[in-house]
């Protein structure tokens, strides 16, 4: 494992512990009112302060870290599972059938992606289900492309002939053994997406279509601190670096397993 691996995997891993652990790490409820305490800066009291309603930020960056994680995480996994789905049909069987998918997320890829997230967002309940699944079906046709490519370059080799030759299926052989072949290209993009989707949920919630409060997100966190930022830097500047992390993490990992492929 390489340095940058290493590196992601830390600053990944303590947001996972910090997010699971949330109750017993966050010094007061994330939705507590402290109205003898409102804007203080971080002190021992407060370490990253407080916000406009004297909740404490530190708690709610915390149980915020939960939403934005698992948006993020299973977000990517309903676009990886229909990428590899869709992509694998079209890379395998080729003709009609990789035409008619490969229009479709043509099709898909017309419509830029955040606007056709607020149009679906605006016609549904705001709720953090809601976002995973519009996230994750709005953004599997980079998967499926991916996943037809290396399924095409790997239809012809011998393995997949001497599979063929067994008596092997057609599910059989894509699954136990393309579908293994492709699964890093697949998992650099996994990981990419993962920052991408946190960040993509982060602006929905500071523009009002994500997470609503009081349940606390990064995203609408920054939202909140737009009315106190010339006098409470810390509402903004705390939140903002979280999301910067996690997308740091994120990348690191993605270009240490790009690394370790050559």
């Amino acid at each position: 494992m390489n340095k940058t691996t290493l590196a992601g995997i830390s600053i990944v891993g303590i947001m996972a512990l910090a997010a699971l652990a949330a109750p017993w790490l966050s010094p007061c409820q994330p939705a507590q009112i402290d109205a003898g305490n409102i804007l203080c800066s971080p002190s021992a009291g407060h370490l990253l302060g407080t916000d406009s309603l004297g909740r404490d930020v530190l708690s709610r960056l915390i149980y915020g870290s939960r939403i934005s994680l698992s948006v993020g995480i299973i977000a990517v996994g309903i676009s990886t599972i229909l990428g590899v789905f869709f992509g694998a049909l079209a890379g395998f069987y080729g003709k009609a059938v990789d035409a008619l998918i490969m229009r479709v997320v043509d099709v898909m890829l017309c419509f830029p992606t955040f606007f056709l997230i607020l149009a679906a967002v605006a016609f549904l309940d705001s709720s953090i289900f809601n976002i995973m699944v519009i996230i994750g079906l709005t953004n599997w046709m980079g998967p499926a492309r991916l996943v037809r490519a290396e399924i095409m370059a790997l239809k012809e080799r011998e393995f997949v002939e001497a599979a063929r030759a067994c008596g092997a299926g057609n599910l059989r052989i894509i699954v136990r053994h393309m579908l293994p072949n492709a699964c890093g290209p697949l998992l650099v993009n996994a990981t990419l997406s993962v920052a991408g989707a946190i960040l993509l949920e982060s602006g929905l919630s500071f523009l009002g279509l994500g997470v609503q409060p009081p349940v606390p997100s990064w995203g609408n966190m920054l939202t909140e601190a737009k009315a106190t930022l010339g006098v409470a830097w810390w509402i903004t500047v705390f939140p903002g670096s979280a999301i910067f992390l996690a997308i740091l993490g994120f990348n690191f990992i993605a270009e240490g397993i790009r690394k370790d492929l050559g």
